[in-house]
């Protein structure tokens, strides 16, 4: 990192971006509203900057706003200036700003899917940036295409330009971003929650890339995210935003030492920290959920006549128990299969083996007896927005598992969706709003809300808080244990986030490659976990202290092994190991 707010006797860098009194206003029928307020700041080559706060605080608004790209006319920067240097950008027309961009100024979006084009190549988006910007030939582009691919380690680069994003992964996807904001060797850096998405393996590998790549090309960062583990391991400064304004700015070590707001304060006691969970209230005897040997796999055609060539093996012999009033949580990494198993056990996927709930078992019920068995399990998913309809009040969506089962009247149903609205820390004045006029973390609630009208035995929680702020997720986690012990739900927790895990689980499974690695007590796969596995998940997670001095990890090499494998090949065997620079590999 840069020595500019760590040393003060440093020679200070060259200042590259200064931002001067930024308002941000929306317009409506009532006049302009302000998204942002008065933020001033100020960029030097090398470092790297933090804008840090909740959602709704202003931190895109201002990262959009610096790049041009507010959506005109009904958001517009209303006062203040932003200098590039010399070039003053919020004044600027469109088609020089549009030069400006890519070549000394680059963003990389949270969401690489939604900001690469679906029908172009890798190569043709990349070589297409690079020929806009310097003239090059075609070849000459594809030339520094592949080399943009290479410094940002991507394995097989040839390959990958003749790829389109569909066909990558969601870490491959965002490296692909990083290599297109860095190939033209921008001066700024704009990094829009980077790794709010990715799993904690792969966001410890995109954090060291982007560190490892400032170092080598000297660009200034401005990181806008909400994980104050990142801030810590990332930044020399950090602004923190409330409401659109900024209410505090400090070096990080200071931020993160000697918080002087209450707002900041918050947000630093909201993040979960490994090894700060609380002792869990004993469990019961009884078992809610079994699986024994349960095997989910897909299959893959292909060929004219669309035959089935290869199988994807997404879960391999699974078996484990859930107790009643017990949280047991499913972590790995996107692909590995915890999903699936989620989906099996609602009977929403086939599976061979065995899956039983509250003693009754999934395999042979007719139409019937799966509504029934249904009672006893729901679900709570990642997006709640998605799994809300948003043409149905908040009132008749907390109803409707009643209505579809036929427990109550009318009257009755609508004051049992009160009550539920009361326990989730919401009123029942709000039964007759519809989801757009929720927050994300108010929206989560009602989801958990709908899953309690049931009364079910399990609770599946599917990535529930992944997509949450430290303080939203804070309550919300909160919320589903006070539940937990009011009713003695069992809960099936699954995550890759491994501190939001170690803070609420009773046990815990390792999933890799559609199998379980490991599988203890709390304590036993935190305190003392024996597979290399598991030892890569937790010393991935970052840590919330500037002081903590991370022991390099060895880079993964090669490709990662894969879940699809040819018709009538048996399973991958579940012993795993490490080999070569730190890549795992099945046996």
């Amino acid at each position: 990192m840069t020595e500019i707010a760590q040393n003060s006797g440093a020679v200070m860098a060259p200042e590259v971006l200064r931002v001067q009194g930024l308002t941000v206003s929306v317009r409506s029928e009532a006049g302009d509203s302000p998204l942002v307020q008065d933020l001033s700041f100020s960029l030097r080559r090398g470092e790297t900057l933090a804008i840090a706060g909740e959602s709704g605080s202003g931190k895109s608004i201002t990262s959009l706003a610096i790049m041009g790209l507010l959506p005109p006319p009904a958001v517009r920067v209303t006062a203040g200036s932003v200098h590039l240097g010399a070039t003053e950008l919020t004044s600027l027309p469109e088609a020089q700003m549009r030069s400006l961009r890519g070549a000394r100024i680059a963003m990389i979006f949270q969401e690489p899917m939604t900001s690469l084009n679906p029908v172009l190549t890798v190569g043709a988006q990349l070589t297409e940036a690079i020929r806009a910007h310097t003239g090059a030939s075609r070849a000459e582009a594809r030339v520094q295409a592949l080399a943009a691919l290479q410094a940002v380690r991507l394995s097989q680069p040839e390959r990958r330009l003749q790829q389109y994003p569909h066909e990558l992964s969601g870490g491959m996807r965002q490296r692909v971003m990083i290599a297109m904001a860095l190939a033209l060797r921008p001066e700024v850096l704009i990094a829009d929650e980077p790794t709010t998405a990715l799993d904690v393996t792969v966001q410890r590998e995109v954090l060291d890339l982007l560190r490892d790549l400032q170092r080598d090309l000297g660009t200034a960062i401005i990181l806008i995210t909400h994980d104050m583990g990142v801030v810590a391991e990332m930044a020399d400064r950090v602004i923190v935003m409330k409401s659109g304004r900024a209410v505090e700015e400090a070096s990080t070590a200071q931020i993160f030492s000697a918080p002087r707001e209450v707002y900041t304060q918050d947000l630093l006691a909201a993040v979960p920290r490994m090894g700060a969970g609380k002792p869990r209230d004993a469990v019961g005897s009884e078992v809610i959920a079994s699986l024994r040997d349960v095997v989910v796999r897909f299959p893959l055609k292909g060929g004219m006549l669309g035959r089935t060539t290869a199988q994807v093996h997404a879960v391999e012999q699974v078996s484990f128990d859930i107790r009643r009033g017990e949280t047991f949580a499913l972590v790995g990494e996107s692909g590995c299969g915890k999903s699936t198993i989620a989906k099996a056990m609602v009977g929403l996927v086939p599976h061979q083996g065995r899956i039983e709930i509250a003693g009754q078992a999934l395999e042979g019920l007719d139409r019937a007896g799966t509504k029934a068995l249904r009672r006893r399990v729901q679900m709570v998913f990642q997006d709640p927005m998605a799994a809300l309809d948003p043409r149905m009040t908040v009132g008749d969506l907390i109803a409707e598992p009643l209505v579809i089962h036929g427990i109550g009247s009318a009257v009755e149903q609508r004051a049992q969706a009160a009550d539920l609205m009361a326990r989730v820390g919401l009123t029942a004045d709000q039964l007759d709003r519809y989801p757009h006029e929720f927050s994300g973390g108010q929206r989560q609630r009602i989801c958990i809300a709908r899953a309690l009208a049931l009364q079910p035995d399990l609770i599946i929680a599917d990535e529930s808080v992944s997509a949450l702020d430290v303080s939203v997720q804070a309550r919300v986690l909160d919320l589903l244990q006070a539940l937990q012990r009011e009713f003695g739900i069992a809960f099936l927790f699954i995550s890759h986030d491994m501190a939001v895990v170690e803070n609420i689980s009773d046990r815990v499974a390792v999933m890799y490659l559609g199998q379980i690695v490991e599988m203890g007590s709390r304590a036993q796969v935190f305190g003392n976990p024996q597979h290399a596995y598991t030892r890569r998940l937790i010393e991935a997670v970052p840590v919330p202290d500037p002081s903590f001095v991370r022991t390099p990890a060895p880079r993964l090499a090669g490709e990662v092994p894969s879940p699809v494998h040819a018709l009538g090949q048996g399973p991958v065997r579940a012993q795993l190991r490490d080999i070569g620079a730190g890549h795992l590999v099945a046996l």
